[in-house]
């Protein structure tokens, strides 16, 4: 166990024990004060954001490594992120020593801590990473087997490649936007009838899709995969993702190519990323995999994690959201470490602050569905939002929640919120 995961820490700072922000988690995010200013790193810690711009400049650091780097004055993660795991491990040991009840240097220092410490109601967070590059998976078999057999038949539900690789494709980098976002309804061809052309218009069945997604910390070079058993060494940490669907588009566009307008209108992050360190006392086994993959991508030990996720929504109506879903991280098939080490095989290189996405996370049951399409399958089962509401896909208003945790002795180890709602589609005629 690292020390700064012990279960027995305690910080200062009062925290809560449902807090998702305790002295154990510690995650990255890019801020900016109410008022305005320069955009800056710094770690969720309970209530209070601590501006770790405000640390280096006060010479709290003493790593040799951070030495003139700036990389908490920067208006995103990605250098501290390339810098990698050892630079990584010290800087958290740092903040945490900083951040303890028995130390002193923050704790009885008035007016640094008044500098470095700043509620978060008084911040705006911001995309925490420049993202370069983008890639989706589609990583749960629950998920893959429910949709198919929506399409295909329970007979041919798992396409013949799904079980020997993890089926991914390249996203659009520069319509993922941080929590909070507003969603526009997208405008596309759709084909409600066989017989008759495309029609153009507003996506009418849109929907969420409830997924985690890591960053790529360093470099890999170009016609040099990553082997296995390295991958952990270029993942830097989790966010919660929301990789919105439009359903009707997508039916209509994807033979032979596979996603393109029905998803790259928008993908939403949460703002706070949390490390790989802070994750792994909730290592878990992941689902048993048959047949057994082929030798690039098998790996020994516990590779998935016990994360609790819920979706949450609230319409125009409603004084409160109503949880519609709760699922598991643990019940992915394709591990990430699985996915970097596909992603890679062919050479293709990855760099600091590409987004890796899971693909929509369903578990075993009805409820743990993560997505409309299968919470309503397909529409023929609405869901039941209040005695005058019911939802087969996402409407005007409607605002969709999103959250996770990993659930320790006594605290929580969580990724805040995902949050986006849905505007109405631009009136454009052609």
């Amino acid at each position: 166990m690292s020390i700064t995961t012990d279960p027995k820490l305690r910080s200062f700072i009062e925290i809560p024990p449902d807090s998702h922000f305790p002295i154990q988690n510690l995650p990255y995010g890019v801020f900016r004060n109410n008022s305005g200013g320069t955009p800056r790193v710094g770690v969720a810690i309970g209530e209070f954001v601590l501006d770790l711009s405000v640390l280096d400049e006060a010479g709290l650091f003493n790593i040799p490594e951070l030495d003139g780097k700036k990389y908490f004055h920067q208006p995103s993660l990605n250098a501290f992120m390339s810098a990698g795991q050892k630079v990584w491990k010290k800087t958290r040991e740092r903040i945490s020593q900083l951040l303890r009840e028995d130390e002193a240097t923050l704790r009885d220092n008035d007016t640094l801590r008044t500098q470095a410490l700043i509620p978060l109601s008084q911040i705006e967070l911001l995309m925490p990473v420049e993202i370069g590059d983008y890639t989706d998976f589609y990583s749960s078999r629950e998920h893959a087997t429910n949709v198919g057999t929506m399409f295909r038949g329970k007979e041919n539900a798992l396409m013949p490649n799904w079980l020997w690789i993890p089926v991914g494709y390249h996203g659009r980098a520069s319509s993922v936007v941080v929590s909070g976002t507003p969603i526009r309804r997208p405008l596309g061809q759709t084909r409600t009838d066989d017989t008759q052309p495309p029609v153009f218009g507003p996506s009418r069945l849109l929907d969420f899709e409830l997924e985690m997604g890591f960053f790529v910390g360093p470099e890999s070079k170009l016609g040099e995969p990553i082997p296995i058993e390295k991958t952990h060494e270029h993942i830097f940490g989790m966010v919660l993702v929301n990789d919105w669907s439009a359903r009707d588009i997508q039916k209509w566009e994807y033979v032979p190519l596979g996603p393109f307008l029905a998803k790259n209108f928008a993908t939403s992050i949460s703002p706070w990323v949390v490390t790989m360190e802070a994750l792994e006392p909730f290592r878990c086994e992941g689902p048993p995999q048959d047949p057994t993959p082929l030798p690039y991508l098998q790996s020994a030990g516990k590779q998935a994690f016990d994360i609790h996720l819920e979706v949450l929504l609230k319409s125009k109506r409603m004084e409160a959201p109503v949880r519609i879903c709760q699922s598991n991280f643990r019940y992915l098939y394709w591990s990430m470490y699985q996915q970097l080490a596909h992603h890679t095989i062919t050479g293709c290189n990855v760099r600091p602050g590409d987004l890796m996405a899971s693909g929509t996370i369903s578990g075993p049951t009805p409820d743990s569905y993560g997505s409309m399409l299968e919470l309503t399958w397909r529409g023929s089962k609405p869901i039941r939002l209040s005695e005058s509401e019911t939802r087969k896909f996402l409407e005007d208003g409607d605002t969709v929640i999103m959250t996770g945790w990993c659930q320790g002795d006594g605290y929580r180890v969580g990724f805040g919120e995902v949050i986006g709602e849905i505007l109405p589609a631009l009136d454009m005629e052609f």
